[in-house]
Formats: structure tokens, C-alpha cells, sequence
């Protein structure tokens, strides 16, 4: 076969999709005799397939073709695409340095030529690690703005998901949704390139994640792992693919699969080069393997997080209360919410950080983590959002005192994570509930919702919250001689509150209170709170 018709088959396969074969049919001819036009075509291919380097080589050597040829829009879109491949995979320098050859190369052209759309996204990167982001913010709508007039469907995809991610961060989060939507019917459609079609799903899975809209996620997580499964030889974006089913499984309580999910992730970051990418991998190994009660695994995934760039936090803090390090969990918790105060980073933050101050009984300082929770979630409108900020409610009214005042954000807390799917915390809900119908003394109805809450974490292998709801419902099988309600004395000190905030809790007197205490001591041997904590925590009552 002549070198014409290895030309003629490489292009064919591409147009077909066949990545892996368009490559290896290029490979096939001497660079020398490429134009441009096969030059990117193999860059593509090469970049589809998880051939990183053998892509930024073709995209140079068809730069370097189209500066001889003066052909300078054509430069300008080999630049873009080197600046983007650098800026995904961890070399920021050289991603400025491709922005700055694609500005030169407008500059060389006519006035309101159809490739500035792709200057001003490469612009909209910088001003995002200035942060500046009301000037990132007006480049994304440029960006869209220049492929509606131009009719470039790819770079008004990249243009309307850039400006919705935008918003969500700047805490507009109903426009930035319909930005994301806008965006992915174009990309349903199959109106984009493959290069653009894996970043716009991409990016529009990650915003949602931001936002606990898992609806979206869900739907477009599934999209990308049929267009991905599709994709003969594809590599590139297989791995945001996985993660992103990895959470979804999660979500839904299929941990032992996500775990895999995850794994995949891992080593397709690894097959493209995105070794910082890694790190959410292990982040999110790490939040299931707390979990499941597997600490040691966690702390492990937490550290390799760490080292690939990753912040394990609030996740870390959720570890080290698990661990029994409570002072070091509400001191992490509470940098986390001074130093958040980004609507998505609150997202993230606040509902762990109202989990950690409540158990260890700074119920003062929750309150206010609370409050600004409800807010954001109201701002969002995400159900699962909503879900976090009504469960957050009612366990501090649970911990004040006020089960009666509890129930009511509780049942919502479960409606609304129901409807997204999440058996965990609907779990975690339940827990709640028995808990407050308990103290209002309905312990039929409180043992109904323990005894489902207790099925659910078995199921799922959630051991830690499994023993703790089990010690609810086997209040004979304690240690040491306690009665129940000494045992729920002990938990309440050891969680750090004053005779008279239990006895507020428990709706005792605190001298009722001081008597528990006395023979709590008695009992164990013991003459100090601190002492009786440590014996709660050695013997797992709390």
C-alpha cells in the first residue's frame, strides 16, 4: 500500500471513530509527508488513545507547518490544543507559554476572526489562577458568545460549561445548572469534536458534584461511560469516567464496586500522565474505607492524597474523630469552616464540620456552621444539598435537647435523600430519629427506626454505624455493669458536655444527673471524667 493510501485509510478511520487504528495507520507514513491536516488528525487520535507525548509532538510539528505557511488561524488552534494538554496534565508553564503563541497568532489576524472564541478560553484559565473571577467569568460568556456567531459548536459547548461552572462558584447556582444543561444537549446531540465532548462531560459532572446535584450526575455520569465504552482504544477521559461512576456508587451504597470504580481511575490517571489527578482517587478510597470501619486503610489513602496535591479534609478530620483524636477533629473542622468561604467549598465543608462539633459537643459553635448551611443550600436548591442542611438542623435541635423540634427537619432530611438515592444517610437519618423518638419516651415507634437503620448499615458494611445503632437496640449487653441510661450519661461526658447541658438532653435535674455520675464512677473504677471518657471509648459506647 502507497503512502497515499495509507493517508486516505488513517482519515477514514478517524472520521469512523476508530481512534486506534487512524494512529497506527499515520505511524505508518514518515512525518515528512504529512500535511497539517493528518498532523492533527494523528494528535488526536494520539491524545484519544492515552499517547500523550506522541499528541503534543504531532500539534507541534503542524504548528510549526502552519507559522511556515503563514497559515496563522490554523497555528492558533494547534497552540490551543498544546496549551490544554499541558494545562490538564500538570506543566502550568508550558500551558502559558502555548496561550501566549495562540494570542500572538490572533493578533496576525483580520478583525473579529472565528478563532478568538479559543484565545479567550485559554485566557479565562489565567484569570481563574489569578483569581479573578469576574474577569474569568465575562471571558467564559465570550467564549460562547464567539461560537454562537461563528457556529462552532465546539467552542460554544466549551464557552456555556466554562460559564456555568463559573457561576456556580460565584454562588448562582440555578444559572449555572441551565448553562450546564444548555451545554449538554449540544453535546447529546453529537454536534461536538471527541476531544470536546470528553471535557464538556467532564466538566459538567464535576460542577454538579460541587453542588450535591446528583440527579445530573448520575444521568451524565452514565452518558460519558456509554460514550467512553463506545470509543474503540479510547483512554482519555476513562478515568474521570470511572471516578465519576466510582461516586456515584457510592452514593447509592455499592461501596465494594466504587472501590473498584476508583482503582480504574487510578490507573487510567496514571496511563495519560494526570498523576495529580490521583489524589481525589485516593480521597475518595479513603472517605469509603472510614466507611467501613477500615481506619488504617483510610489514614493510608488519606496520606497518598496528600502527596498527590490532594486535600483529604473534611474527610481527614471525619477519620481522626472515628480514631478518638476529638480535639484534633474539632480543630481541623473549625480552621476549615474560618478558611471557607466560597459557596462550593462550604458545600463540601459544612456538613462535616456540623457532624464533628455536634459529637464532640460544642454545640454553640455548631450553630452558626448550621445557619450558614441552610443558606447555601437554599441558594443551591439542590435536593441532596437541601438533604444536608435539614439533617444538620435536626441534629443540633437533637442535641440541644429538643427532640420534639428535631423531628420535623429529620423526616424532611429522609424524604429528600430518599428521592436522590442515598441509603446511607437515609440510614443515618433514621438513626436520628430513633434517637429523638427515644428521649420523647416512643420506644416502639424509636425501635422501628433503629431496627431498619441497623439493616441498612449491615447491608451496606457500614460496621462502625452498625455497632452503634446495635448498642441502641442491646442496652443489656453493656460493659461494666451500666444501665442504659447510665451508659447515655457516659456517651454525653464523653462527648464533652456539662451535668447541666445533659441533663437538658436527658430532661433530668442535674443533681439526677450528678447521682448517674456517682455511680458511673463507682462502677468503673474511676475518678475523673476524662478517665470515665476513655473507659466509653476503650469499651466502644461511643
Amino acid at each position: 500500500m502507497g503512502v497515499l493510501d495509507d493517508l486516505a485509510q488513517a482519515r477514514a478511520e478517524f472520521e469512523h471513530g476508530d481512534w486506534a487504528a487512524a494512529l497506527g495507520s499515520w505511524s505508518g507514513v514518515d512525518v515528512e509527508q504529512m500535511d497539517v491536516v493528518d498532523l492533527c488528525g494523528a494528535a488526536e487520535s494520539a491524545y484519544l488513545v492515552g499517547r500523550r507525548d506522541q499528541a503534543v509532538e504531532h500539534y507541534q510539528r503542524a504548528f510549526r507547518l502552519c507559522r511556515e505557511s503563514g497559515d496563522a488561524g490554523a497555528a492558533l488552534l494547534c497552540a490551543f490544543h498544546l496549551a490544554m494538554i499541558f494545562g490538564t496534565t500538570g506543566e502550568p508553564s508550558l500551558a502559558a507559554g502555548w496561550t501566549t503563541r495562540a494570542e500572538h497568532c490572533l493578533e496576525e489576524l483580520g478583525p473579529e476572526p472565528a478563532q478568538a472564541g479559543y484565545v479567550c478560553f485559554l485566557q479565562m484559565y489565567v484569570a481563574l489562577g489569578a483569581g479573578e473571577w469576574e474577569a474569568a467569568a465575562a471571558l467564559a460568556d465570550a467564549t460562547a458568545d464567539e461560537g454562537r456567531r461563528h457556529g462552532d459548536p465546539d467552542l460554544l459547548a466549551l464557552g456555556l460549561c466554562a460559564s456555568g461552572r463559573i457561576r456556580i462558584y460565584s454562588g448562582r447556582a440555578a444559572e449555572g445548572l441551565a448553562r450546564l444543561d444548555e451545554a449538554m444537549a449540544a453535546v447529546a446531540a453529537g454536534e461536538v469534536s471527541p476531544e470536546v465532548f470528553g471535557n464538556v462531560y467532564c466538566i459538567a459532572i464535576e460542577g454538579c458534584q460541587e453542588v450535591v446535584e446528583y440527579g445530573r450526575v448520575a444521568e451524565w455520569t452514565s452518558a460519558l461511560h456509554r460514550w467512553c465504552a463506545s470509543q474503540p482504544g479510547l483512554v482519555a477521559f476513562t478515568g474521570q469516567s470511572s471516578l465519576h461512576r466510582g461516586q456515584v456508587m457510592r452514593q447509592r451504597g455499592a461501596w465494594a464496586e466504587a472501590l473498584d470504580e476508583f482503582a480504574r481511575a487510578a490507573d487510567r490517571y496514571r496511563l495519560v500522565g494526570s498523576l495529580d489527578a490521583i489524589g481525589q482517587t485516593e480521597g475518595e478510597r479513603g472517605d469509603v474505607f472510614r466507611l467501613q470501619g477500615d481506619l488504617a486503610a483510610a489514614e493510608a489513602s488519606y496520606q497518598r492524597a496528600g502527596e498527590h496535591g490532594f486535600d483529604p479534609q473534611p474527610g481527614l478530620a471525619l477519620l481522626w474523630l472515628a480514631q478518638g483524636s476529638r480535639e484534633a477533629a474539632a480543630a481541623a473542622v473549625r480552621r476549615l469552616v474560618a478558611e471557607t468561604q466560597d459557596p462550593i467549598g462550604k458545600c463540601r465543608v459544612l456538613p462535616a464540620a456540623t457532624h464533628v462539633l455536634l459529637e464532640v459537643g460544642a454545640i454553640d459553635d455548631a450553630r452558626p456552621v448550621v445557619a450558614d448551611l441552610g443558606r447555601v443550600a437554599a441558594g443551591v436548591g439542590s435536593p441532596g444539598l437541601l438533604a444536608s442542611a435539614a439533617q444538620a438542623a435536626g441534629a443540633l435541635e437533637l442535641a440541644a435537647g429538643d427532640a420534639a423540634g428535631a423531628l420535623p427537619y429529620l423526616r424532611r432530611a429522609r424524604q429528600l435523600w430518599a428521592r436522590v438515592e442515598c441509603p446511607y444517610e437515609v440510614a443515618r437519618v433514621r438513626t436520628l430519629v430513633g434517637r429523638a423518638l427515644t428521649a420523647l419516651g416512643d420506644d416502639g415507634s424509636a425501635r422501628t427506626e433503629l431496627t431498619a437503620a441497623l439493616a441498612t448499615f449491615r447491608d451496606l458494611g457500614a460496621r462502625p454505624d452498625a455497632d452503634a445503632v446495635a448498642r441502641l437496640l442491646e442496652p443489656a449487653a453493656l460493659p461494666g455493669g451500666l444501665t442504659a441510661r447510665e451508659v447515655e450519661v457516659l456517651r454525653l461526658v464523653a462527648s464533652g458536655r456539662s451535668n447541666a447541658q445533659i441533663a437538658g438532653e436527658l430532661v433530668l435535674s442535674e443533681k439526677t444527673v450528678a447521682r448517674h455520675l456517682s455511680n458511673i464512677f463507682g462502677k468503673l473504677d474511676v475518678d475523673s471524667r476524662t478517665a470515665a471518657a476513655a473507659y466509653a471509648y476503650e469499651h466502644g459506647l461511643v
